[in-house]
């Protein structure tokens, strides 16, 4: 499994809600799993075990999966989740979106793939999962399941959409990045 195969780089130090949100606030942007030269990960700074029970995941792992959605949830004027040009999942600070991510990343819908934009439709007319989106734009042969998560991708790295930060929704659910950050839409 991918988890397990990831060398442990740098102190450990986060085992709580908290410190994995005072770890993004302090580095900015950080990565969920995957490494990457110059960016910290939640990965590499969480101190929990890697020892996996006979079915599921190891409690780093599942701290960390839960991390990624509890702390825009209830943090979300503090930190935001998304997705790097690239498609690498991370968690970022409001003031790293704002002052830097967001000029610089933020492309407008109309330079978006016909696919992306046709998802941004079905989103701006009320927020979709992801399970709702595949289903509206199934069409065997012509648009397949990997064609949709890349024009996912496409709109979360473009800034056109976002997940949902509301603490009860558990499955991914987009929505227009304006409807959640309504402050960049000026």
């Amino acid at each position: 499994m991918f988890f397990r195969n990831m060398k442990q780089r740098g102190p450990s130090r986060v085992k709580t809600l908290r410190q994995a949100r005072d770890l993004v606030l302090a580095r900015g942007v950080c990565l969920i799993f995957a490494s990457k030269p110059g960016l910290a990960s939640l990965w590499e700074f969480t101190d929990l075990s890697d020892k996996r029970p006979a079915k599921g995941w190891s409690p780093r792992v599942i701290a960390i999966w839960h991390w990624k959605n509890d702390l825009p949830a209830q943090f979300p004027d503090e930190i935001f989740y998304g997705k790097l040009p690239g498609g690498l999942a991370m968690l970022m600070s409001m003031d790293h979106l704002r002052d830097r991510h967001y000029p610089e990343h933020h492309k407008p819908l109309v330079a978006c793939s016909v696919l992306a934009r046709r998802i941004y439709e079905l989103i701006r007319r009320e927020p979709r999962t992801t399970a709702e989106l595949r289903k509206a734009l199934s069409n065997p042969g012509v648009i397949t399941k990997a064609m949709i998560d890349r024009a996912l991708t496409e709109l979360q790295t473009t800034l056109n959409i976002v997940r949902t930060n509301a603490p009860e929704v558990e499955t991914d659910t987009w929505l227009r990045f304006t409807e959640q950050y309504p402050e960049f839409s000026q």
